[in-house]
C-alpha cells in the first residue's frame, strides 16, 4: 500500500505543478510523464507498486520542463497518430490530434479510388514529420504515396518516420514540388501553416516556442500558404481529384473562399472536428 500511496502523491504533486504551470491537460499529462520513465503505459500505472527514487527524479525533472511548457511529445520523443506512432521533437511540428480528421477523410478518399480497380496516387505536401503520409501508407498499403518537406530538420524527423513505409519522402518546396506527377494524382493533403503573423501572442507556448515557425505562420491572413496549396493541386490532380487542408478554426470561411474563388473547384466544402470548429477544406477539381 506504500507503493500505491507513493505513486498517486507523485501524480497528485506532478498535476498540481502543472496546473499551476497553466498546462491544458495537467492530469493526462502527469500520467503520460510516470508512464513514460516507468517504460509501461498510463492504462498500466494502476499495476506499479513503487517508484524507485532514481526514476522519481527523473519523473520530477520532466514534469518541471512540461510545467515550463515544454511539448509533451518531446519529453516522450513520441506522438501517437491514428494508428501509428512518430518520433518527433526539436525542429519539427507535432501532430495534433484534429489532424486525424484530415488524414481520415484522405484515406477514405484513397480507398474509393482502389474500389475502382485503379492504385490511388497520394500527394502529401508540407508532410512535417510525415504523420499524414505515414498514416495512409499504413491504412491504404496498396497507395502510391508522395511526401516533400521544405524544412530540412522537419524532413530528418520525415525520413525516420517513414522509413520503409514505402513513401517517396523528398526535401523541397510545395510550390514546385512533383513536377512529374502533375495531372496524374488521384488525393492531395496538406496541413500548411496556416496562423496569421500578428497572431503571435495568441499561440500557445508549446508550439510558439518549440514548433518550427516555418510550419507556423503563413502571411498577414495566415493563408498565403493555402493560396499556394490551391495552385500547385490544381496542377498535379487528375481531373475530378480531390484535395484536402488543414486551418485555423477562424478560417471556416476564408479558407473555403481560396478555391472557390478560383474557379477551377467544385464541391468546396468546410469540415468541422469533434469539437465542432472549423478544421479542414476539402475541394474537387473540376472536369
Amino acid at each position: 500500500m506504500a507503493g500505491v500511496a507513493q505513486r498517486r502523491r507523485l501524480l497528485a504533486e506532478a498535476t498540481a505543478t502543472l496546473t499551476a504551470g497553466g498546462v491544458a491537460s495537467p492530469e493526462h499529462d502527469a500520467a503520460e510523464l510516470l508512464a513514460h520513465v516507468l517504460g509501461t503505459t498510463r492504462g498500466a500505472l494502476v499495476l506499479v507498486d513503487e517508484v524507485p527514487a532514481d526514476r522519481a527524479a527523473t519523473y520530477g525533472a520532466l514534469v518541471a520542463r512540461r510545467a515550463a511548457r515544454e511539448p509533451l511529445q518531446h519529453l516522450t520523443g513520441l506522438a501517437p497518430f491514428r494508428h501509428v506512432e512518430l518520433r518527433v521533437g526539436p525542429g519539427v511540428f507535432v501532430p495534433r490530434p484534429e489532424t486525424e480528421l484530415l488524414a481520415g477523410w484522405a484515406i477514405e478518399q484513397a480507398e474509393a479510388v482502389a474500389g475502382q480497380g485503379r492504385r490511388p496516387v497520394v500527394v502529401d505536401l508540407c508532410t512535417g514529420s510525415g504523420a499524414v503520409a505515414a498514416a495512409i501508407a499504413d491504412e491504404v498499403p496498396g497507395a502510391d504515396v508522395h511526401a516533400v518537406e521544405l524544412g530540412e530538420s522537419a524532413h530528418g524527423w520525415a525520413v525516420r518516420n517513414l522509413e520503409g513505409t514505402g513513401v517517396d519522402l523528398r526535401l523541397g518546396d510545395m510550390a514546385t514540388a512533383f513536377e512529374e506527377l502533375a495531372g496524374t494524382v488521384d488525393v492531395v493533403t496538406c496541413n500548411p501553416p496556416y496562423i496569421p503573423l500578428d497572431a503571435w501572442e495568441s499561440v500557445a507556448p508549446e508550439a510558439r516556442d518549440h514548433d518550427p515557425h516555418l510550419a507556423l505562420f503563413s502571411g498577414a491572413d495566415g493563408l498565403d500558404a493555402m493560396r499556394v496549396l490551391a495552385g500547385r493541386a490544381a496542377l498535379l490532380l487528375r481531373p475530378g481529384g480531390v484535395v484536402g487542408a488543414e486551418h485555423a478554426d477562424q478560417q471556416g470561411e476564408t479558407a473555403p473562399e481560396v478555391f472557390a474563388g478560383s474557379g477551377r473547384w467544385v464541391e468546396v466544402r468546410d469540415h468541422r472536428d469533434l469539437a465542432g470548429r472549423a478544421r479542414y477544406v476539402t475541394a474537387r477539381l473540376a472536369r
